[in-house]
């Protein structure tokens, strides 16, 4: 393709005609169920988002993408679980107490810059930072925010998961194909979504843009 921006699909396309092989000791419903779930859910956590205008007004959208981000530490515990290999349980636990620990931190500061925003709606950030962005006055949380986030979504330094040379490659050593590719759009969608959310809370959405959808709640 041009400039090689094709390549992303292609492997795509390729991953989900592969066969999907299963080892014969799993257990077979939750090894396919749960690279199922890691996806829906990855994709359920973006209704309250304001980009500009979220599909689902929600009161509580903060609370729904913490309580949905959790959910997703059943789908790791579950797929290292059901391979039914030691290397992908321990791979699965030790995401889970990464993802566990960070958690807290993550809702903590979300907490205090709600203080700030006075509403658990995440469109009510653009209205609060249209005069000054969040990130400028509590940017000792802004700095920790972004460690969680880079913790809360498997990138280095903290891509435990993935230490290949240690536990070969993690909860997921034993999917292959669709299963596998499900997998890694989750984590995409998430790196995606974690992103968003940063720059609502402490960018201001589009607040500084001038958009005709600023103040819209």
């Amino acid at each position: 393709g041009p400039m090689g921006l094709l390549q992303p699909i292609a492997d795509g396309v390729k991953l989900f005609i592969k066969e999907p092989i299963r080892p014969a000791t799993s257990s077979q419903t939750l090894f396919l169920l749960t690279p199922t779930l890691a996806f829906t859910l990855a994709m359920i956590i973006w209704t309250p988002l304001p980009m500009p205008i979220s599909l689902s007004d929600m009161n509580l959208g903060i609370l729904f993408v913490l309580a949905l981000s959790s959910l997703t530490v059943y789908s790791i515990l579950g797929s290292g679980w059901a391979s039914n290999s030691k290397y992908a349980l321990i791979g699965a636990l030790r995401a889970v107490a990464q993802t566990i620990s960070y958690e807290v931190t993550l809702a903590l500061i979300l907490l205090c810059s709600i203080l700030l925003s006075g509403n658990f709606t995440l469109q009510n950030f653009s209205i609060t930072q249209e005069s000054i962005w969040l990130l400028i006055p509590i940017w000792p949380m802004a700095m920790m925010w972004y460690i969680s986030t880079l913790a809360e979504t498997n990138r280095a330094p903290f891509d435990l998961t993935e230490g290949e040379s240690e536990l070969v490659s993690g909860f997921n050593v034993e999917y292959a194909g669709g299963p596998f590719a499900l997998f890694f759009l989750a984590e995409y969608a998430n790196i995606l979504m974690m992103n968003t959310i940063s720059s609502i809370i402490f960018l201001g959405s589009a607040a500084m843009m001038f958009l005709p959808f600023t103040t819209m709640s």
